[in-house]
């Protein structure tokens, strides 16, 4: 990513030893002396080259094809401030390596991971770089954990350090780092660190994070006065302005009742305003009057508006002040996630600051189930409590919970606050986003809850991996987790956290007979490797579930993994089964579509199995808990659809860049994947060309021949034809369509009501002369012949594409001269783009295509090579297949015809290639909190315990809820269902469809009047001839395919009124016979 000057360190005293980094080039390692309170410094290396320091890089280049989706979320320069940053880290636990992994993902410069523990057995539950050899072998965590952390990210330098940090320590050291991070670290401690940090100018940010069993903490300190660039990191909006008043103050009023979501105080900044246009280029700060609208001050003394007017909201950097933790411990400024519990952040400041009080003191943890412990623990918490200048009622059940399993861990709360403290860290070193201000609690109190009354040598350690998991919720929950059987749809980012949070909690055991099936299509691209972190270089091109599974394994090898490389969809219903869902626990999502999620929801509903459903976009994230007969189901709420651009404004008006943007994708995707398809599929159908003719001359009509005929008589045979079809191509887009739209609609026209044809949003075109000089207009030229070339099975040099040959080979090309066309233009809206298939062909037009295919034929070019395209399907991350080219070079052109001002490549190829920004903070704390409700599925726990989360952790916000409890719809009054519910017929070779209804009413209280199977209606009274089917079997209307045991009907019920709708019915699902599909539930 960046080739970075370092600069190596001078000064006396005894120096230090250092492991080697891990990266192109060393760094140093911090160490500390257990003797002397200075800590001083040596290198390891070649003598005379000592390894140089981290600090500050000069300039660099991003890899985009690892860093294009965080780039999304972050922006270059934060990526840029980032890959200049230094982080040290202390303490590789749990939470230490998640932290590790994500910032490192992330690719910051250089990390010195710091840590002086060695290995356990415990650390094989918690931290996911530790292996067995690791314990056996009693190596230090920081030195085990090193070269896997390393290899997450080769333009980070990670290294090492493994001496004691304590209240003798110099901490001189720190000043090389812009971050430091502690975990693990006793508060007295942190106070120092923070306090010297703070001292420094600039401030070393800092960050102390701990993870203690069911609760947790994060507590940010990034100086006095901490600047950041982009508050929100939201995209600011343009909107367009329908008036402005000249008036003190003028009122902005915006275009189509279009909400323009500012906020008093907040600033924008106009352009392209007519008649007021004082305005434009000026920013104004805003008072907010109504969605709609908005002052700005005194306009009275400018010129009337006119008509057009674009504005913007202007960001505005933010500064931050931080106090010490010292300064902050009595008075804490607290984020609450949960409003159910908004005692419960300061009730967890106390608890903690007692165990931060009870470890100083007794130089442990309280002892798991010691009820001794835990009455001091809440002695301690009570004297706190009473120092605090916001007093808070103490919460003796909640210490009690928390003195148990403090020695514990949860692992996927620690992924959660590893993710958070992550997100701090790159805010941080970036200034981009709102830091977190100062203190953030989560606890994991619902998932202990139920198990209070268990006595305590349920949670007693019993020397294996899942110690600190069982320290938690207690061995015989532990036993639930190992004999799980879940299956996961997806192993991207998600997946892949998923993964590593199961297999450190034992999910799905081979020794148990659990299980967890996972599939995914895919195969591992470069881009994947910034998020999905059980993947490396070596794995690209591979297949995602293989090589997820292989990698769970490692961490704990006890698992049983089925890897698919299957999509789970309608098409593969046979594999996914229902006796395939009934063997389940649980099914967990980990897509990136809604169309996916909503059948894998609907399959789970069918099968009535939980699903555990997440989400991320950027920094944002949620989590939806759906339980059989508790909750509603993904399907049960709809977001709106994308609004989508009318056909006549992405053809002829386009008013913003989206427009063109979008625009040139259609191109992309009509000239070089649609029509090669359409021809490919003509001649496999129609495979001689004489019979064709022959049909055609007949008067037949056959779809899509002259889209065919016009394809292969203009087909080019070489490269310099490929290159004048390009050209011409420029000619028709870019001039050509500008000229006939001024033709059709001069610049002075006017609407029925007098108003002008082309103002706002509408914007008239100015054609464009090629000039090859022009890198946009080269771009495009090349760029389209090349994929002309590749759908025609054209070969052509590096040394054709030199600007000297393209310029050669253009200068022989003849544009022929533009002659207006007395053609409709489409200008209604709500006009949907025609199927080019469909539509009509003229005579002259048949004619003209019959005479194409008679030349063609005589002139023997219908050859089998000749009916036969390549299509090309786009792919935004290969730059080597001028794909994005096209799209950049034609949407810049288009812009530049329209006057909109134009995007750059990376912009162009998110909103070309749909990307959804992603990053590893985000995905970390989302797979984390649905692995905690996983824990709460296995123990069968209440509807009031599930906990439904939304994080944006830009703002910083997270709000947990309870999820949407599931509706039930009556049908008498004694009579109602869910969607969970099914109602179960057992029939049989002769049961004909008036015993099916008799059966019903006999069995649920209601007589169907109407019987559906998905889209057949089997019996609907009003139709003709129905009332004979009550005397046919089952067999007979439903006609099963063989082995087919059942089937789902839908029926419905006569209304209580007439005139009312009939009333609905859960699905009945009609067995042939008694006999069950083995393992299937009713």
């Amino acid at each position: 990513m960046l080739n970075g000057r370092v600069i190596h360190p001078r000064g006396g005293g005894r120096q230090f030893s250092m492991t080697k980094p891990h990266c192109a080039c060393a760094v140093e390692e911090v160490c500390c002396s257990r003797s002397s309170r200075t800590l001083t410094e040596s290198h390891r290396g070649t003598p005379g080259h000592p390894s140089p320091l981290p600090t500050m890089a000069d300039s660099m280049d991003i890899d985009d094809s690892l860093y294009s989706r965080q780039r999304y979320v972050l922006g270059d320069s934060a990526m840029q401030k980032m890959a200049r940053s230094a982080v040290f880290l202390s303490g590789i636990g749990a939470l230490g390596v998640e932290i590790a992994k994500n910032i490192v993902l992330a690719g910051v410069k250089a990390v010195t991971l710091h840590d002086c523990k060695r290995c356990e057995v415990w650390d094989l539950g918690t931290n996911f770089f530790i292996r067995e050899e690791d314990v056996h072998s009693q190596k230090k965590r920081v030195e085990a954990v090193h070269s896997r952390v390393a290899e997450l990210n080769p333009y980070v330098q990670v290294s090492v350090s493994t001496d004691v940090l304590d209240e003798n320590t110099d901490l001189s050291f720190l000043k090389r780092y812009q971050c430091v991070v502690l975990t693990e670290t006793k508060l007295s401690l942190q106070k120092r660190i923070d306090h010297f940090c703070h001292s420094q100018q600039p401030p070393i940010k800092f960050i102390g994070c701990d993870v203690f069993g069911i609760c947790s903490r994060v507590f940010c300190d990034f100086g006095e006065a901490f600047e950041v660039s982009d508050p929100t990191g939201e995209e600011p909006k343009e909107l367009f302005i329908q008036n402005i008043s000249q008036e003190n103050p003028g009122v902005v009023t915006c275009m189509d009742s279009r909400t323009h979501g500012l906020q008093t105080g907040q600033s924008v900044c106009f352009k392209e305003i007519n008649g007021m246009t004082e305005l434009n280029g000026t920013t104004h700060q805003v008072t907010v009057l109504s969605p709609y609208s908005f002052a700005i001050g005194d306009t009275s003394s400018f010129q009337p508006y006119a008509h057009a007017g674009i504005f913007r909201l202007v960001k505005m950097p933010k500064t931050f002040t931080f106090e010490t933790m010292e300064q902050q411990l009595s008075d804490p400024r607290l984020l609450t996630p949960d409003f159910s519990k908004p005692e419960a952040p300061l009730q967890l400041h106390t608890i903690m600051l007692a165990l931060d009080a009870f470890l100083e003191q007794h130089a442990r943890l309280p002892n798991i189930g010691c009820l001794q412990d835990a009455e001091l623990l809440l002695k301690c918490t009570e004297e706190i409590s009473r120092t605090l200048k916001n007093k808070v009622s103490v919460n003796q059940e909640l210490v009690r919970s928390v003195s148990r399993c403090a020695r514990g861990c949860l692992s996927p709360l620690a992924a959660v606050v590893g993710g958070i403290a992550s997100q701090e860290v790159l805010k941080a070193l970036t200034g981009k986003f709102s830091p977190l201000q100062q203190w953030f609690y989560l606890d994991a109190i619902e998932v202990i809850q139920p198990l209070q009354s268990l006595p305590a040598e349920e949670f007693a350690p019993r020397g294996d991996r899942y110690d600190a998991l069982r320290a938690c919720i207690g061995e015989s929950l532990c036993l639930k987790l190992h004999t799980f059987q879940v299956f996961m749809v997806g192993c991207g980012a998600i997946g892949c956290e998923m993964l590593k949070n199961m297999a450190l909690m034992g999910v799905g055991l081979s020794r148990c007979s659990g299980e967890i099936c996972i599939t995914d299509p895919d195969l591992i691209e470069k881009s994947n490797l910034n998020r999905q972190f059980l993947f490396r270089p070596q794995h690209i091109r591979k297949p995602k579930s293989t090589t997820a599974a292989a990698a769970s394994l490692e961490i704990n090898p006890e698992l049983q993994i089925d890897a698919h490389l299957n999509k789970v969809c309608p098409a593969t219903e046979d594999m996914y089964s229902d006796a395939f869902f009934s063997r389940l626990n649980l099914v967990v999502t980990a897509l990136d579509n809604v169309e996916a999620r909503r059948y894998v929801d609907s399959r789970s509903v069918s099968n009535q199995k939980a699903l555990l459903d997440s989400g991320t976009m950027g920094t944002k994230g949620h989590t939806e808990i759906i339980v059989p007969y508790l909750t509603e189901s993904y399907n049960s709420h709809r977001d709106p659809p994308e609004e989508e651009i009318p056909f006549c404004t992405l053809k002829s008006f386009p008013a913003v860049i989206e427009h063109t943007i979008q625009w040139a994708r259609d191109k992309f995707e009509s000239a070089f994947s649609h029509k090669p398809s359409i021809y490919n599929m003509f001649w496999q159908t129609h495979s001689s060309a004489q019979e064709v003719l022959r049909r055609m001359m007949a008067g037949e009509s056959m779809e899509g021949s002259f889209q065919v005929i016009k394809l292969l008589s203009r087909r080019p045979t070489q490269w310099e034809h490929c290159l004048a079809l390009a050209r011409l191509k420029f000619d028709k887009y870019f001039k050509r369509k500008a000229l006939q739209l001024l033709h059709s609609f001069p610049l002075d026209t006017r609407l029925k009501d007098g108003s002008l044809f082309w103002q706002s949003p509408k914007r008239p075109p100015s054609p464009i002369e090629f000039e090859l000089s022009d890198p946009l207009h080269f771009s495009f030229v090349v760029s389209s012949a090349r994929l002309f070339a590749g759908i025609y099975n054209i070969p052509h040099s590096e040394e054709q594409l030199s600007y000297e040959a393209v310029s050669s080979v253009l200068a022989e090309v003849e544009v022929p001269e533009y002659k207006p066309a007395e053609k409709h233009i489409e200008t209604d809206e709500t006009v949907k783009k025609p199927d080019q298939l469909q539509m009509t062909v003229s005579s002259e037009e048949e004619r003209q295509a019959i005479s194409q295919l008679q030349k063609a034929i005589s002139s023997s070019s219908v050859t089998p090579e000749r009916l036969r395209m390549t299509p090309t399907f786009f792919e935004k991350d290969d730059d080597s297949n001028v794909h994005m080219d096209f799209v950049a070079s034609a949407s810049a052109l288009r812009a530049h015809m329209y006057a909109i001002e134009a995007a750059d490549r990376l912009q162009t190829k998110r909103i070309a290639g749909k990307i959804i920004p992603a990053i590893a903070t985000s995905t970390a704390a989302v797979a984390g909190l649905v692995s905690l409700e996983l824990i709460k599925v296995a123990g069968g726990y209440g509807f009031e315990l599930f906990k439904n989360c939304f994080f944006n952790l830009a703002i910083p916000v997270m709000v947990l809820t309870e999820t949407a409890q599931v509706k039930r719809t009556q049908i008498r009054d004694d009579i109602s269902f869910s969607i969970w519910d099914r109602w179960t017929i057992f029939g049989h070779e002769d049961f004909t469809l008036s015993d099916f209804m008799n059966a019903v009413k006999e069995e649920y209280g209601i007589e169907p009047t109407m019987v559906v199977h998905g889209v057949k209606m089997l019996y609907v009274p009003v139709m003709p001839g129905h009332n004979k089917r009550l005397k046919l079997t089952m067999h007979k209307l439903i006609k099963p395919s063989a082995g087919r045991k059942y089937v789902d009907l839908t029926v419905s019920f006569a209304p209580e009124v007439d005139g009312d709708e009939d009333l609905p019915s859960p699905p009945v699902r009609y067995y042939f016979s008694r006999e069950r599909e083995s393992g299937e539930t009713a």
